[in-house]
Parts: C-alpha cells; sequence; structure tokens
C-alpha cells in the first residue's frame, strides 16, 4: 500500500470549534478513499507537519487519538469514512532554560560525568515539568554536551523515572554520546538499583522474562502484555537481599531498559516496589504504619519518646539506581559508579530493621 505523500493538500480537515493548529486543540478528520492503508502516524504526520513522527507516535499511544471513537496504534492502517480525532500536544520546547540547581556528581572528565538524580526531578522537560529539571542543571553547569537526541535533551543518553533516585550517565560530546549509546544497545552496560518492596517473596533470586506494553486504559501506566504484538520484550533478574515481616529488600538487575520495567516486574510477582502509587497502590509510608502504631503514645516513653508515628517517613516509590558499570568509550577501561541509599530510604529501612 502507498504511503500519504507528506506534501498532499489538507482535504479532510475538518475544524472543530478551533481551528486545530495550537496545542489543546481537537481536530476531527474523515479518512477519504484514496487514503486508504495509510498507516495512522503517517496520516497524521500529513495533516500536522508542526509535530515529528516521534511525537505523534507517542500522542497516539497516550491516547491523544481516536478512529470512530476508540483508541488506535501507529501502524494501524485507515479505512474510507473513518472519523480520526486528535487533541494536539504541546511542541517541545527548542532547548533548557538553565538553571542553577545543585548536582551531586560522582565521576567526571573531559568526555562524560556520573550525576546522583534526586527523587522528584524529571530527566528532560515535558508537558507540566519546564522547569526543575536535570537537563536545565546541566545547561547551567556544563559548556557542551551531547546534541544526538535534540536541543530539547542534551547529554542525555538513557533516562531514570521522575521518583527514581540514583546513578544517570551524561555524554559531553557527541563522539561519546553515541559509543554510550552503542553500549546500552548492546547490553554491554551494568545496571544494579536497590528497592524496598511490599511483601516477601518466595525467591532467593529469579529472572523475570515477560513483554512489556502500555496499559490500554491508563496512559501512564505500562503492563504485562504477552499477546500484544506492539510490546516489547523486557527481562529483570531480581536478587532477595533482607526478609522482614511484610517487608523485603530487593537488587534489580535489569537486562534490557523497558519504561517501568522493574516496577511492573516487581509488581507481577507480588512484590510491588513501596509507595509506588502506579502499580502499588499507595504514595506514602508512615512510621506508624510500619511500627503498627496510630499516633504517639499519649506518655511517650524509652526509645520511641520523640517519635511521630503520624508522620510520613516515605514519600516516593523506594527504588534506587545504586550501580552503573560501563567502559569508558576513550580510555576502555572498565568504570563502576555507585550512589549511596538516599536518606528517605535508610530511613525507612532503618525504620523496618526496628520495627519488623
Amino acid at each position: 500500500m502507498s504511503e500519504p505523500p507528506l506534501s498532499a493538500p489538507d482535504s479532510s480537515f475538518e475544524p472543530l470549534s478551533l481551528p486545530g493548529k495550537t496545542p489543546g486543540d481537537v481536530g476531527l478528520h474523515t479518512v477519504l478513499p484514496e487514503e486508504a492503508g495509510w498507516r495512522l502516524d503517517l496520516y497524521l504526520a500529513r495533516l500536522y507537519p508542526q509535530y515529528s513522527r516521534v511525537l505523534l507516535r507517542k500522542a497516539i499511544q497516550a491516547g491523544g487519538v481516536s478512529i470512530d471513537g476508540k483508541g488506535g496504534k501507529p501502524a494501524y492502517r485507515l479505512k474510507p469514512g473513518q472519523r480520526v480525532s486528535f487533541t494536539l500536544p504541546e511542541l517541545p520546547r527548542e532547548a533548557p532554560v538553565p538553571e542553577e540547581i545543585p548536582l551531586e556528581v560522582l565521576y567526571e572528565d573531559e568526555t562524560l560525568a556520573v550525576i546522583n538524580k534526586p527523587a522528584d526531578m524529571v530527566v528532560h522537560p515535558s508537558r507540566g515539568h519546564w522547569s526543575g529539571t536535570l537537563v536545565s542543571a546541566l545547561a547551567f553547569k556544563y559548556d557542551e554536551l551531547s546534541s544526538v537526541r535534540g536541543p530539547e535533551r542534551p547529554g542525555i543518553v538513557h533516562r531514570l523515572d521522575r521518583d527514581t533516585s540514583g546513578v544517570i550517565l551524561i555524554a559531553k560530546n557527541n563522539v561519546s554520546h553515541a559509543r554510550l549509546a552503542d553500549l546500552f544497545q548492546t547490553k554491554k552496560i551494568h545496571k544494579e538499583y536497590f528497592a524496598i518492596v511490599s511483601g516477601v517473596p518466595s525467591f532467593d533470586s529469579d529472572v523475570v522474562d515477560l513483554p512489556i506494553g502500555h496499559h490500554p486504559k491508563n496512559r501512564e501506566k505500562m503492563m504485562i502484555a504477552r499477546s500484544d504484538p506492539e510490546a516489547k520484550s523486557a527481562v529483570t533478574r531480581f536478587e532477595v537481599l533482607e526478609r522482614f515481616r511484610g517487608f523485603s529488600t530487593v537488587r534489580a538487575l535489569p537486562q534490557t531498559g523497558r519504561t517501568h520495567q522493574i516496577r511492573v516486574h516487581l509488581a507481577h510477582v507480588g512484590t510491588p516496589v513501596l509507595c509506588d502509587k502506579l502499580y502499588g497502590g499507595f504514595a506514602s509510608l508512615t512510621l506508624g504504619e510500619i511500627a503498627g502504631k496510630r499516633g504517639a503514645p499519649a506518655k511517650p516513653r524509652g526509645e520511641d519518646a520523640d517519635a511521630d508515628f503520624d508522620a510520613p517517613i516515605l514519600r516516593r516509590q523506594a527504588l534506587h539506581a545504586r550501580r552503573l558499570t560501563f567502559t569508558h568509550p576513550e580510555t576502555g577501561k572498565e568504570i563502576t559508579v555507585e550512589a549511596p541509599i538516599p536518606e528517605d530510604m535508610r530511613r525507612t529501612l532503618e525504620a523496618i530493621r526496628k520495627y519488623r
């Protein structure tokens, strides 16, 4: 089947109450006979040349596009007469605004840097998160960063979820970026994560090899998707470090790098990451919930005299990128960089060890 010429006239555009040209507008289109068989993403690329194919695919996967009132996939082949509705996403900004945000540098040379990303920091700008990002901090700190992933993601070779803390690798030039990206692609960079989980695994070590795809109803969520042809293979090796009453600590060694991979796989085996609202059901944990107490004693005594059992001790998913081992792209030397367990997870673990 022939694909749409990107310069073809916009013959099927039927705007609703808005002109369909700015973010938030809704464009409604009818597929013409000569457009039958076109891929959905290419169809939209012809109509909206201001958006990249990558951005359009993301919009489709996030639920911003419907076909006759139902969701679609980027590779879906259109049929004549179908009605396509598209809610226009925000265009990415050209470059991050440099911001003076403190960064903990774990390793640095002329070629690359390894940063200890704190929790509650988005790696690169996205809708609703234009400031306070890692790339804004990097743009302020460094005069030169790689531009392989475009002006909005300078230096970024890989990413971490917003509430996942720990080691993240930054490339200072395009040559080192390409070499590091190849190491990731060929699985020659070894990542190790530390997690506190709800529940106690029945295994001492395990390998979860299950594909991950997008959740059909929740655009923020991923899921095990055995029957989805567009799901991506995902493999994670787990090792249990400590067991407690109702909690455990786990070392996670992902063999692939899918979105939310560790979180999805841990939830699938019945031990979701602690305080992972998306996959575990709750977003915070108090000292009292760990200790089995509600409220401070009327007359505090002993070592618990100053304890506030109602105060949240953890407010984000207890997942930390602890260690990264890779071959330096210039020297060929093997480098291992480790980020210490952050304070909130350390306090939580101390409380679990004490009360559980």
